[in-house]
C-alpha cells in the first residue's frame, strides 16, 4: 500500500530542528518524507529525540528552524488543516476515568469540528474490539483496553496519518501481537503509520522502513529489508566431531570465535562480501585435521545492527 514513487509524500520533514533555552538541541537538521500507506517505524534510546519529533510535527512543540508539512498543510501557516490529517496515540494512558468508552471517542471526534458520525464511531469500536466495551467506564478496564480506547480516540476524527508512540509499552506480549494486528489492520484501511517503540521486534515484524535516531540526528533511514541486508551479518558455527583447546595458530585472518568447552568454532562473515571466505577456512581446518559433525548459520537481528549504529555514534 505504498505510494507510487511519483506521489507527494504524505508528511514532510525537512531541515527541522529544535534548542531549548539554555542551548540544549534535541533535534538537529531532521529531514524526512513519509510514503502515503506504509508504517515507519522510528527507533532510538530513551532522549534520541523521538517524542520531541513527534510533538514537533503534531503542533504540541514548536520548532525552532526548518518546516512540516501534513499532506501539503504547513504545520505553522496552515495547523488545522495540518492537524486534522494527523492521529495522535500518546505514550501515556491518559483518559477521562470516569467517561464511557462510546462518550470518550465520540467527544474526541467533536473537538476536530466533525459532525456526529456514530456509525463511524461503531465501526472505530468494533475494528478495535471495543464495541462489547462501549458503555464501559474507562476506569473499568484493563490497561490493554485503555490503549485501545486511546487509538480509537486518535482515529475518531477520520486521520490519514497515525502516530503511536511506545503503542505496546507495558503491555505484555500476547497484547503486544493483539495490537500488531490491529496497526496491520489500519494500514490496510489506508492509514499511514509511524511508531515509535523500544521493542525492536516490533519493527522487524510491522514496518516496512526504519528510522534510527540518536542524539537528536537521524542517522539512518532505510527500507528494512535493505537495512538487515547492508548491515547484517552471518554466523556460521561449525560443531566439532572432537573439542579442541584453542583456534589453531595461523587463523587470525579469519574472525574465528571456540566456545568454552571448545566443541564449536563460530566464523563471522559480511553477507555482502565478494567472498564469504567459508570454503577456504573449512579447507584450511581439513588440512589440520579439524573435523566437524554439523553446521548451523544465524543472521544478524535488527537489535543486533540497532546496538552497533548506536554504539558507533555514541
Amino acid at each position: 500500500m505504498l505510494m507510487r514513487n511519483d506521489a507527494p509524500p504524505i508528511l514532510s520533514v525537512s531541515n527541522v530542528s529544535k534548542t531549548y533555552e539554555g542551548g540544549f538541541a534535541a533535534l538537529k537538521s531532521i529531514d524526512l518524507e513519509i510514503a502515503r500507506g506504509e508504517i515507519f517505524a522510528l527507533l532510538g534510546p530513551n532522549g534520541a529525540g523521538k517524542t520531541t519529533l513527534i510533538s514537533i510535527i503534531c503542533g504540541i512543540v514548536n520548532l525552532s528552524a526548518g518546516s512540516v508539512t501534513v499532506d501539503g498543510h504547513d504545520i505553522g501557516r496552515d495547523y488545522r488543516a495540518a492537524r486534522a490529517k494527523i492521529g495522535l496515540v500518546p505514550q501515556e494512558l491518559t483518559t477521562d476515568a470516569f467517561e464511557s468508552v462510546w462518550d470518550t471517542v465520540s467527544f474526541s471526534r467533536g473537538l476536530f469540528g466533525k459532525a456526529k458520525d456514530p456509525a463511524h464511531v461503531e465501526k472505530v469500536l468494533r475494528d478495535l474490539s471495543l464495541w462489547e466495551k462501549r458503555d464501559n467506564k474507562i476506569m473499568t478496564l484493563s490497561g490493554g483496553m485503555k490503549r485501545r480506547v486511546l487509538i480509537a480516540k486518535a482515529l475518531s476524527h477520520e486521520p490519514e496519518l497515525l502516530f503511536l508512540d511506545e503503542p505496546t509499552a507495558g503491555v505484555d506480549v500476547a497484547l503486544r501481537r493483539e495490537m500488531w494486528e490491529v496497526v496491520r489492520k489500519l494500514r490496510e484501511s489506508g492509514v499511514t503509520i509511524i511508531l515509535t517503540t523500544h521493542y525492536i521486534e516490533e519493527a522487524e515484524m510491522m514496518a516496512d522502513r526504519i528510522g534510527v535516531i540518536s542524539r537528536g540526528a537521524l542517522i539512518l533511514v532505510e527500507e528494512k529489508a535493505e537495512l538487515m541486508r547492508k548491515l547484517g551479518h552471518k554466523e556460521l558455527t561449525l560443531h566439532l566431531m572432537d573439542p579442541i583447546g584453542a583456534v589453531p595458530a595461523g587463523f587470525s585472518d579469519y574472525e574465528l570465535t571456540l566456545s568454552t568447552d571448545g566443541s564449536s568454532l563460530t566464523y563471522s562473515y559480511d553477507t555482502n562480501a565478494e567472498r564469504t571466505g567459508i570454503a577456504s577456512l573449512m579447507r584450511r581446518l581439513a588440512e589440520e585435521g579439524i573435523r566437524f559433525r554439523d553446521v548451523s548459520t544465524k543472521q544478524s537481528t535488527l537489535e543486533e545492527i540497532f546496538v552497533n549504529l548506536v554504539e558507533e555514534r555514541a
